[in-house]
């Protein structure tokens, strides 16, 4: 077993800091990726459907429940009890799944998790695997990883695989396949999927059960099963996986071999703080007052599901944002996607614009906390902070304070820093502050002729060059014609 180091230091890192979330990167810049979404009108269409749909059976449960802030409350506070106590609850979670007969690993980061899950596959003499719940066998890239070592990866999750059989990427943490209708499913499935039905309709049961059908045979072959785990329990041990297809069970069952890939930011204390995050997470999630499957797995029971069973805890970065005090709630995530479902941003843009596994607000704030701020520098703008995220959130992560924290630490372009000293330097004095809102009014007055007439605004919704950069997105407020001081003084 390799095992870090544990920090006992009290700065909060679970194990040696790392810059582990290496593998997360944006291949272009948020604005620019966004832009391209934002043309396809087809995709616009779906995510605001989807989404709108999502919005209403969320808000419909939420109601239901008299308690639901008090449970928020419950939810938040466990998660930071989590990240107070993580070394010592890590160990207790290893050797209470040890106890009970699983193999726990332990991963500092992306490569050698991948490594770990490559050499027990092997071992276990197979050249394929089943997935399921694996968010961050995703973050990881284990499917490319599995691919290089000569071991196919089957995705099992109806919208995972649909993603899979596309070549796609996911775009919703919890509906992979957001960005698709059901007619560009049928069409992905006749061209990917040989066993599909010559005469497939894209009725809904009818694609589901060509899944099904195609899905089983890999199921009852399988001898390796890959998972992820919604929460690791530490005073038990045992790993729990909510999901709504049945899937994710056959995957739990059937192969001897079990694999399961767990951040280590997944654990609960207690087996009794399930009761709150089995009420938050459905209704967040998928809208519903419970999950249609919850599977739970301690170790290895004799003559009863896979006989060998390995736990592969991933840092992949995560001791680093631990070690923020700031940017530390975002490892409260439970992943239920409720942030995406309500951002006025990713219903235009989509998952695939944030460049990461993890895409909305959440994204926004934990892929460049896991693999540098730098590396990810337009992702913390990627929201109005309007803070509909954070009233929606089942754990009440602040997202709009941790994104303003970030930006923060975003580099920022030469000349954008200048202007930055000089406006702090304007505003530090009461007079050079007055004699820049004279000299402002009457700078404005070239400007007339870019204002927008229709309205009358005090508005510029457009300038030249280089200005032009500032109004393609937002409008520039013109100065009043007269500062409450100066009305003061006549008055």
């Amino acid at each position: 077993m390799n095992r870090p180091a544990v920090d006992r230091s009290g700065t909060g890192g679970a194990v040696a800091p790392t810059t582990g979330g290496g593998r997360i990167r944006t291949p272009l810049p948020f604005p620019t990726m966004a832009a391209r979404a934002v043309a396809d009108t087809q995709l616009r269409a779906n995510l605001h459907r989807a989404t709108r749909t999502i919005r209403a059976k969320r808000a419909r449960v939420v109601d239901e429940v008299p308690d639901w802030e008090a449970l928020r409350d419950a939810g938040a506070a466990i998660k930071a009890d989590v990240q107070r106590r993580l070394p010592e609850l890590l160990e207790q979670f290893e050797a209470s799944a040890t106890a009970a007969g699983a193999t726990v690993h332990w991963a500092r980061d992306a490569a050698e998790a991948c490594r770990i899950v490559v050499e027990l596959t092997r071992a276990a003499g197979a050249d394929e695997v089943v997935k399921v719940k694996s968010m961050a066998t995703q973050e990881i890239e284990l499917n490319e990883a599995l691919e290089a070592a000569g071991i196919a990866a089957y995705e099992t999750d109806l919208a995972e695989l649909i993603v899979q059989l596309g070549e796609d990427s996911p775009s919703h943490i919890l509906v992979p396949a957001i960005h698709y209708n059901r007619a560009q499913i049928r069409e992905i499935f006749q061209r990917r999927m040989p066993d599909a039905p010559a005469d497939l309709s894209d009725e809904p049961s009818a694609l589901a059960e060509a899944a099904r059908a195609h899905l089983r045979r890999r199921f009852l072959s399988a001898r390796v099963a890959v998972s992820g785990a919604n929460f690791a329990i530490a005073d038990t041990g045992t790993l729990v996986v909510v999901e709504s297809e049945g899937n994710g069970r056959m995957c739990l069952t059937l192969p001897e071999t079990l694999i399961s890939v767990v951040g280590v930011e997944k654990l609960l204390p207690t087996f009794t703080d399930l009761e709150v995050f089995l009420q938050l997470l459905p209704r967040s999630s998928t809208g519903e007052r419970m999950n249609p499957y919850t599977s739970m797995w301690t170790g290895v029971t004799p003559g009863d599901g896979p006989q060998d069973v390995h736990v592969v805890l991933v840092d992949n970065g995560r001791s680093a944002v631990l070690a923020d005090p700031v940017g530390r709630p975002a490892l409260s995530c439970i992943r239920c996607s409720a942030c995406l479902n309500v951002c006025p941003v990713y219903e235009r843009a989509g998952g695939h614009a944030y460049g990461s596994v993890y895409p909305g607000p959440i994204g926004a704030i934990l892929s460049p906390q896991l693999s540098g701020v730098a590396d990810n520098a337009s992702l913390p703008y990627a929201s109005t902070l309007c803070g509909a995220c954070y009233d929606v959130c089942p754990v009440k992560i602040n997202i709009p304070e941790i994104l303003v924290h970030l930006r923060q630490q975003a580099p920022h372009p030469v000349a954008e820093k200048a202007t930055m000293r000089v406006l702090a330097w304007v505003m530090r004095s009461p007079r050079r502050w007055a004699a820049a809102l004279r000299l402002a009014r009457v700078g404005a007055g070239p400007l007339g002729a870019y204002r927008e007439r229709r309205s009358g605004a005090r508005t510029l919704r457009r300038l030249p060059w280089p200005a032009s950069a500032w109004t393609r997105s937002r409008d520039l407020p013109l100065p009043a014609p007269q500062t409450f001081r100066e009305w003061w003084e006549k008055q």
